[in-house]
């Protein structure tokens, strides 16, 4: 099922090659190159799936990352944080953050596709139970 996907990442190498990955099958991508973007275009959007880096300018991933968790609309879009560092430490504030999935760089498509797919489907499940209680209430 085709998606929207907000990418946010300072390098625009990153950005064009998930774009590239994600377009393949059928997505459609939307690209910023920094953290003070990725905030403006979540003002008036909802995408389905969100990949953040951890390190921006203005604002990191991570730090976005918690913001939309405690935003109704968007707390259940998945969140994947991309970064280079190996530490745990980053792992344990991305994780603290509420996101979904963490990947390192460099980027592995195969592995890459995969978590995408997989945070589609916790996505496509939450809406599903969310219909379904909206239901049996109504």
């Amino acid at each position: 099922m085709p998606a929207t996907v907000l990418i946010a990442d300072d390098s625009e190498s990153i950005r064009s090659l998930l774009e590239m990955i994600l377009s393949a099958e059928g997505h459609t991508v939307i690209q910023v190159g920094d953290g003070r973007a990725a905030l403006s275009y979540l003002k008036d959007n909802t995408p389905d799936l969100m990949i953040l880096d951890v390190t921006m300018p203005f604002i990191d991933g991570i730090d976005i990352c918690g913001r939309v968790k405690r935003i109704s609309r968007l707390k259940a879009s998945p969140v994947i944080i991309l970064t280079a560092h190996t530490d745990d430490e980053s792992r344990k504030r991305a994780l603290a953050a509420g996101a979904d999935a963490f990947v390192n760089k460099p980027l592995a498509g195969k592995n890459l596709r995969q978590t995408i797919g997989e945070m589609l489907d916790k996505r496509e499940e939450m809406r599903m139970k969310q219909t379904q209680i909206t239901i049996e209430e109504g």
